[in-house]
Parts: C-alpha cells; sequence; structure tokens
C-alpha cells in the first residue's frame, strides 16, 4: 500500500479513484491506504463508471451492466478475470475508450 499510495502521489494532477462500481471498490482501497498508510490520496474523489456510462447513453442505471454496454469499449485483449488487478486495467481501458467517444465533436 506504501508503494501504491507513494506512486499515486507521483502523478501529475489530483487523482480521482475510478470504479465499477466506485462505491463498493473505493471504500476497500480507501480504508486500506488508511489503514496502511495513514493518508487518503484520493480525498472523496471517485468516479463512478457505470453513472458516467448512464449519463453518456441516458439510459436508466440498470441499463450500464456489461450486457448492455457497447462492446467497442471494451479492448478485446484484457481478460474479465474477477482478479482484482486485471478488472482494474479492464475497467480503465475500458473508461479511456468511453472518454474519448464522449469527447469526440457531436455532428
Amino acid at each position: 500500500m506504501r508503494d501504491y499510495a507513494d506512486w499515486l502521489k507521483a502523478l501529475p494532477g489530483r487523482p480521482v479513484f475510478l470504479g465499477f462500481p466506485a462505491s463498493w471498490d473505493f471504500m476497500w482501497v480507501y480504508w486500506y491506504l488508511v489503514r496502511f498508510t495513514g493518508e487518503r490520496p484520493f480525498r472523496e474523489n471517485a468516479l463512478d463508471v457505470r453513472s458516467y456510462a448512464m449519463g453518456m447513453r441516458k439510459v436508466s442505471f440498470a441499463e450500464t451492466s456489461r450486457t448492455y454496454l457497447p462492446k467497442r469499449w471494451f479492448d478485446e485483449g484484457l481478460p474479465h478475470t474477477h482478479v482484482a488487478l486485471d478488472d482494474a486495467r479492464e475497467q480503465g481501458a475500458m473508461f479511456c475508450n468511453m472518454l474519448a467517444e464522449n469527447r469526440k465533436p457531436k455532428r
């Protein structure tokens, strides 16, 4: 956890926790950081990917589970294994794809 906290501090800008769902994942990461480092590098800043998808697609929250999301948002080379690090990589790449799409000029 110390290495993780140090890595976060070395990043440019202010870190924002990203989760799918953020409410669940943030709770655990926040607790471990505080418990083992005494620090709160994210403060209380978290972004929920499902909520972001809900806003992008203008759909209900129920329609933002993995089965409803466009396949173009997922990177084929990143497996969904339910191993924390694999899932974090997959979700981070998915959010980057969503963000890039959302930033494209509207026609």
